[in-house]
């Protein structure tokens, strides 16, 4: 069990630790509910370090034996770990522990999903295997053999032997005690080769239950040897053992893990085929399965030094797998796609009480900061300080980077020092980014006399929890500028902000132009400038920057639907006519044109209203949002037909882009069709649909004007046996759902036989459909508050993770009137008065209440 009283650990008290590793043998006896784990380590005193307690993780470990240099000892056992005394040189200690994989439902460590024994040891998962320095910056190689009667047996690095019931395996690179890895099962294997730049032939296997997902596995092949070979062309990074393995697990916390040689995946990251994957998913697959491989350099060869630098290799990584997405598909697309994350996730982070900085200063439980901001913000964050270096000296910094920090357990300061080494800049104002939590706000104005045009910005970053004086930061502002013709009198070029107020100047200028500002998403900051919707109309017909067209179209629709909310407008032509003027464009990507008809989420308009000190009422919010798609479906109707037939792909499924992005559009303008004509297109295709994409577009679209129920039976008649499918429709009927049903829905799939509590992807189907049910979520009499609590209630002695991270529902609940507020105050009391409550969820419900 964990501490009764967790304590809160600080970047400012670190220390090296006392005891450095150098090799570690490991011998698994598997057994359900007995698992026998013999470790023998090698240990040394670390020079570097003050302390020299011995002292080593554990966590619901059953210890057997142990031994130092071959003589029993008995270690002073505490709920945390063990401590004994060690020579003052180095020595051998061994131990024999007992751990149950079977009642294991925290997915930590060793468990089982489905007959599979498998791990998960990020971020402090060892710590229940055997006892460890469980710490990033303790790195050793790791010799393990397993034992059990399973035809396949996995872990990290290369096999080196194998017999009847046992292999063994050698991983010659150290790494820390997170990236350890094993499987065992009756597993298949999907298998492929891949011959590297140096000529080093690599075995490729995606590993899968039998009889069931063998047929999944393609395109996940594809994607690794894609990634591989972009690694090796765009950063020079070649992979480095005999071996690459995937295993697809049915239980799993996250989306996939990066542990040395044998990444473990949920399946939902992994799996796809045409009829039971959707062109997302594809777009997900490829995306997880690159960054989860790119992290064997970023992450695995230099890893981090502690938990505060986690953003150093998951910022990274993120970033690279972004470059690598927008290589294999559309860059436009893509950062129209991750801005549209951010502002969702992290945006959201920044502007409540779980606020914290891209580097945190502390933590309780580190779980709990896998977060939108180490993740999403961490790669805005490279991203801003390739664009001020430029692409020749970012690729020197990380040649560098990869040079001098081989084999280490790096810190932010490591990575910043790179790049002033190569470029000379100094680079400690911009490391405020890392230090500073909340998003800046950029307000612009300008003035134009005599061809002279000035561009003023100003910055400012809120209060957050614990950081209420904020100092400037460098932020690159990407600005174009737009003569009145449309034509384009500036090219992007990227302004430098330092201060906290600066102008710009730019001479020659015939005629006040019109200013396309933070061109490409330039940084993760919001911009206000004077504006009318005139301009924004003209920006959405001619910026010739693809991300500033959208978002002058997304601006617009936002700012009408503030409107309608707080003073009950009507859609105006200018908005209305811009959104045609886009459909109509058959020379734009038609994935771009169905990101165009997108409308801002609910909660995002909740957001604005909220920071334009307006107290948001979601029910109203949700009717101006579906009054407003009405009136474009009306305002369209005469081209809609059109570009639905000129969307329609005849031919086998591919999941590339250019098909992808035409069914997005069919779907986009399929779901207006539907306000039209009652669903009966929708239908039409739901009934003719051969893969995933046209058959759920068909049934969204059908639920989104309260029909489908036919089709919904008919989905679940169809793939009731194939679990991820399931997922979609458990998601979509919660997600979906009217407001005043959205609770009831999400009771009543509870009690359906295929919901299981224990299984993640499940649980997150249901109660993440609810949470992004705005309107229902937040619907009188707040039943969900309720209903949601409960099952935090349930689940958290089972898996604590998943439950810290659904209670981030309740996060926004200061945003809400005074009714809200005391129901969704109740329902995160309640929860926090909860018995033996995991330090995963108190530290989550703590922050949120303040």
């Amino acid at each position: 069990m964990k501490d009764a009283a967790p304590q809160t650990i600080y970047l400012s008290d670190y220390t090296p630790p006392a005891y450095l590793v150098d090799e570690v043998h490991l011998t698994f006896k598997l057994g359900a509910t007995d698992t026998r784990v013999i470790s023998r380590i090698t240990f040394r005193p670390n020079p570097d370090a003050k302390d020299t307690d011995f002292f080593l993780h554990g966590d619901d470990l059953k210890l057997i034996n142990a031994a130092i240099d071959g003589q029993t000892v008995r270690p002073d056992i505490s709920s945390d770990g063990l401590r004994c005394a060690v020579p003052n040189a180095p020595f051998v200690f061994e131990a024999e522990v007992g751990i149950s994989p079977a009642t294991n439902t925290a997915l930590e460590g060793l468990y089982m999903s489905n007959g599979m024994y498998c791990t998960q040891c990020e971020a402090e998962g060892f710590r229940k295997i055997t006892f460890y320095p469980d710490r990033p910056d303790v790195m050793a190689v790791f010799t393990v053999r397993i034992e059990a009667d399973l035809p396949v047996l996995l872990s990290n690095g290369n096999p080196t032997a194998s017999g009847v019931g046992w292999a063994e395996w050698h991983d010659p690179w150290p790494k820390p005690a997170y990236l350890f890895a094993l499987v065992a099962g009756d597993l298949v294997a999907h298998s492929d080769t891949f011959i590297t730049q140096t000529g080093r032939h690599v075995d490729l296997n995606i590993w899968v239950r039998p009889g069931r997902d063998e047929a999944k596995c393609a395109f996940g092949m594809e994607a690794l040897k894609k990634s591989m070979t972009w690694d090796e062309k765009v950063y020079g990074r070649v992979y480095d053992l005999d071996l690459f393995n995937i295993v697809a697990v049915d239980d799993f916390n996250a989306g996939a893990m990066e542990n040395k040689g044998l990444n473990i995946f949920n399946a939902s990251a992994v799996l796809a085929s045409p009829e039971t994957a959707t062109d997302a998913d594809f777009e997900r697959i490829e995306a997880i399965i690159a960054h989860e491989y790119f992290h064997n350099w970023t992450g695995n060869r230099i890893t981090c030094r502690d938990w505060f630098q986690l953003c150093l290799k998951e910022g990274l990584t993120v970033f690279r797998d972004q470059q690598f997405t927008g290589d294999m598909r559309s860059h436009a697309v893509k950062r129209i796609d991750d801005a549209m994350v951010l502002r969702a996730y992290q945006f959201r982070e920044d502007s409540g009480p779980l606020a914290h900085p891209v580097r945190p200063e502390s933590f309780v439980e580190i779980n709990n900061f896998y977060t939108a901001t180490v993740y999403e913000k961490g790669a805005e964050v490279i991203g801003m300080l390739k664009l001020l270096v430029g692409d020749d000296a970012y690729a020197k910094a990380l040649d560098l980077y990869f040079t001098r920090h081989d084999g280490d357990a790096a810190t932010i300061e490591d990575w910043l020092q790179v790049f002033e080494d190569t470029t000379g800049r100094d680079l400690s104002q911009f490391k405020r980014w890392y230090s500073q939590a909340g998003t800046p706000r950029l307000t612009s104005s300008d003035t134009y006399a005599d061809g002279i045009y000035q561009l003023h910005l100003r910055q400012e970053t809120p209060a957050t929890p614990g950081q209420t004086q904020k100092e400037p930061l460098v932020i690159p502002v990407a600005v174009g500028l737009l003569h009145e013709n449309g034509t384009e009198v500036l090219p992007t070029t990227v302004l430098e902000m330092t201060k906290a107020e600066q102008t710009f100047t730019f001479d020659g200028l015939s005629s006040k132009p019109v200013p396309s500002i933070l061109r490409n998403f330039s940084a993760p900051v919001i911009v206000s400038h004077e504006t009318t919707n005139a301009q924004r109309a003209f920006l959405l017909a001619h910026d010739t920057d693809p991300f500033n067209r959208w978002d002058a179209g997304r601006t617009l629709a936002q700012d009408l639907l503030v409107r309608m909310v707080r003073d009950d407008a009507t859609p105006d032509a200018a908005f209305l006519d811009g959104i045609a003027a886009v459909l109509r464009d058959d020379t734009l990507d038609p994935a771009f044109r169905a990101l165009v008809l997108r409308l801002p989420s609910e909660e995002d308009t909740a957001q604005t209203l909220f920071d334009a000190s307006h107290t948001p009422d979601p029910t109203v919010i949700n009717q101006a949002h579906e009054t407003l798609k009405l009136h474009i479906a009306q305002h369209l109707q005469d081209t809609l037909p059109r570009v639905y037939a000129d969307m329609i792909i005849t031919g086998p499924y591919t999941s590339d882009a250019g098909p992808a992005g035409q069914r997005a559009l069919g779907n986009a303008v399929l779901a207006l069709i539907s306000k039209l004509d009652a669903g009966k297109q929708a239908s039409q295709q739901f009934a003719g649909a051969d893969n995933m994409t046209q058959q759920l577009g068909a049934l969204r679209a059908l639920l989104q004007i309260s029909k489908g129920a036919d089709e919904l039976a008919a989905f679940e008649a169809q793939w009731q046996h194939d679990r991820l499918v399931m997922d979609k429709w458990f998601a979509l009927q919660v997600s979906l759902a009217a407001p005043q049903a959205a609770a009831t829905t999400a009771a009543r799939l509870t009690k359906h036989p295929a919901f299981d509590i224990k299984n993640p992807n499940r649980f997150r189907a249901v109660f993440g459909g609810l949470k992004a049910n705005t309107a229902g979520f937040h619907h009188p009499p707040y039943a969900a508050y309720d209903l949601l609590a409960d099952w935090l209630i349930k689940l958290d002695p089972l898996n604590p993770q998943t439950t810290a991270r659904m209670t981030t529902a309740f996060d926004t609940w200061k945003r809400y009137d005074a009714d809200r507020q005391t129901k969704m105050r109740a329902a995160l009391t309640r929860i926090a008065k909860t018995p033996g409550l995991s330090r995963d969820t108190e530290e989550i419900v703590t922050r949120i209440l303040g």
